[in-house]
């Protein structure tokens, strides 16, 4: 014969969801839904999939072969110095970021394959009062 033991009331309180966390909006639920726009074609370029040894000496060689490349940057881990395996490419012109799209996107870089893309411009930053939580103590 099995023993039951009840938890305690305040465990219960504790983890039930219904008092800790409110149903997600309509507006959030259907955003998360749909898929990202694609970005408006720009002179610079996000490039994904880096590997961590990639360098921005090599990136900006490797991109320069489809145009001007203006400024080219590996993101980098502040402590241990290697790349985060993304960076930005500038061309001088519309034309010569659409050349280096189409000549590096899924192509090999240090042995592994990137991706390039326009980049999105960077997202307005939210105020403390409008991060998506209820506020305590102001309704």
């Amino acid at each position: 014969m099995a023993l039951r033991v009840a938890a305690p009331r305040s465990l219960r309180r504790l983890f039930s969801t219904s008092s800790f966390f409110h149903p997600p909006t309509v507006a959030a639920a259907t955003a998360a839904a749909q898929p990202r726009a694609e970005p408006e074609p720009n002179t610079n370029l996000f490039v994904s999939g880096l590997s961590k040894r990639t360098t921005t000496e090599k990136l900006q060689e490797a991109f320069s072969q489809f145009g001007e490349v203006v400024h080219a940057r590996v993101v980098s881990d502040r402590i241990s110095g290697y790349s985060k395996g993304f960076g930005f490419v500038r061309y001088a012109t519309l034309e010569d970021a659409a050349k280096g799209i189409e000549g590096m996107n899924g192509k090999y870089l240090d042995g592994w394959v990137i991706f390039a893309e326009y980049a999105r411009p960077r997202p307005p930053p939210t105020s403390p009062q409008d991060n998506g939580f209820p506020s305590y103590g102001h309704q």
